[in-house]
């Protein structure tokens, strides 16, 4: 591994995009929340810090994983929090927009939309990878085409379709 590629390096070339993605994810956080953008940041670098089994193969995949990390950080965070994970009643979750986590209701369905994209992942990775960057880290359609090294049209079709499988999995409860 060249020290470009090694974690110190990727973060320090991509620290700014980083946080730009933390923040984004904090602005769907609650007010009050205990973690600001960049202590999520320095969070998800301590998960991706050495000693690790398999080496960041470029800025994308650091980024990527990153990204995940911070997802995962807030979702445990939420997780400790004691929330409950299923309730009656719950409005349709509408995957166009982030959600507001400031209330428990939201909460709830961010932990469920979580654990679709558990269930997609296993149907077809870089569909759930698609959700992960556009839902949760805000990328547009082109970043997210960038990020993963394939068409802006294949995202399109990613996404359409990913939104359509999580909404009848989240409409069926699992």
């Amino acid at each position: 591994m060249s020290d470009t590629n090694s974690p110190q390096s990727l973060l320090a070339q991509l620290y700014s995009q980083l946080r730009a993605a933390a923040q984004q994810q904090m602005a769907n956080e609650r007010h009050n929340h205990t973690l600001s953008a960049t202590a999520l940041v320095h969070e998800a670098w301590l998960r991706l810090s050495p000693p690790r089994d398999v080496p960041f193969a470029n800025r994308a995949h650091f980024y990527a994983a990153a990204v995940e990390a911070m997802r995962q950080i807030l979702l445990d965070h939420s997780r400790t929090r004691g929330r409950k994970k299923r309730g009656g009643g719950q409005q349709p979750i509408n995957l166009d927009t982030p959600l507001d986590l400031g209330s428990d209701e939201n909460m709830d369905d961010y932990l469920n939309i979580d654990e679709a994209i558990q269930r997609l992942e296993k149907h077809d990775p870089r569909m759930a990878k698609v959700v992960q960057l556009r839902f949760f880290a805000g990328l547009s359609v082109a970043e997210t085409a960038a990020l993963l090294g394939v068409s802006e049209r294949t995202i399109k079709g990613d996404w359409a379709f990913a939104r359509a499988w999580l909404a009848r999995s989240l409409d069926k409860g699992g």
